[in-house]
């Protein structure tokens, strides 16, 4: 097993195959001009699928793909087939906003893909168009509903904001309950061109719990042996959702996860401001050996604790001046996965 200076294994890589997005949510894609990754560099999904070789001989057993918008990723289903099918992959997980998986779902599913996330931060059209900048809502809601269909059920993702959504989280859950899904609320997070966060817009997991508590009565945690981010809980009807508390209780001593971006660069930590070139060596016709070295150095020297040195710093601001993200997109949280 491959171990960190912490000894975290390397097991989950989260597998960004574009950095574009259909929308602009106002917690990852604020600004108005967005500078892209160039089109020759992305990887091909030949070179994601060798790549994923070398990462499944290290210890990597779960993969989820993401983006940018992962749907917009032409051909989508032929990488899901080829990573479905690789021996050792315990796990293949999508996340997506949802607009384009309708027309998708059944493809998907026949290639392969064994779960899906869905993000979804509203249930009303003029707070997603807020958000969003994009009346797209009903598509959404139709995609979820095609996860259903297909896949049984799903998780479902909401960003919460004070002032924003704050105020829906009960009625999330019921949607969540109708559409056979767990939801998961996630802390606002200060990562990359988040250029609207601040301290006060962040609504803890306790300020989440104490509110579901006054709605639905006593919740109990799910004491479960996982690295997984979310904490679990159960209402008393046993419906279960849950919070990844990463900015005010941050999960860093357990992370077992990396990114590798559309354009071949690994990053260990969400919070990461420099990442190894992978795309390099593989089109210089590095050998698996030579790549699985490269790897290995990497995670062996990993000693991030990017959320935990983030809450150090408390109410400072910690977000990527825009110039610098203009001069490097791979700082931006879309273009890293997430």
């Amino acid at each position: 097993m491959l171990l960190d200076t912490l000894n975290r294994p390397l097991r989950n890589l989260r597998l960004s195959v574009t950095d574009r997005c259909n929308l602009r949510c106002e917690y990852c894609m604020p600004e108005d001009e967005y500078v892209w990754l160039p089109r020759e560099d992305m990887l091909h999904f030949e070179e994601i699928s060798a790549l994923v070789d070398v990462f499944i001989g290290l210890g990597v057993d779960k993969v989820r793909l993401t983006g940018g918008e992962p749907l917009l990723r032409r051909d989508l289903p032929t990488l899901v087939r080829l990573l479905a099918a690789k021996e050792g992959l315990q796990d293949l997980a999508l996340t997506t906003n949802g607009i384009l998986l309708s027309d998708q779902i059944d493809a998907l599913k026949t290639a392969g893909l064994g779960r899906i996330t869905v993000s979804i931060d509203t249930l009303h059209v003029d707070r997603f168009v807020k958000l969003s900048r994009v009346d797209e809502l009903g598509a959404v809601r139709e995609g979820i509903d095609s996860a259903r269909r297909v896949f049984g059920g799903m998780k479902l993702d909401t960003v919460v904001i004070r002032g924003v959504n704050d105020d829906e989280l009960v009625d999330l859950i019921e949607y969540a309950k109708s559409m056979h899904a767990e939801i998961r609320f996630i802390e606002y997070m200060d990562v990359g061109g988040a250029t609207h966060w601040s301290p006060g817009r962040v609504v803890s997991r306790e300020e989440m719990l104490a509110a579901l508590t006054r709605h639905y009565g006593a919740i109990e945690p799910i004491v479960e042996n996982s690295s997984a981010p979310a904490e679990r809980f159960a209402l008393p009807d046993g419906t279960t959702f849950g919070i990844i508390a990463s900015t005010t209780e941050p999960f860093c001593r357990s992370c077992d996860r990396s990114r590798l971006t559309a354009d071949g660069m690994w990053y260990l930590c969400l919070y990461a401001t420099h990442g190894i070139d992978l795309r390099a060596p593989l089109r210089r016709r590095a050998t698996a050996d030579e790549l699985k070295d490269l790897l290995t150095g990497g995670w062996q020297r990993r000693a991030d604790r990017g959320a935990e040195r983030r809450l150090q710093l408390g109410d400072r601001r910690a977000f990527v001046p825009i110039k610098a993200l203009r001069k490097d997109p791979h700082l931006e949280m879309h273009t890293r996965g997430g």
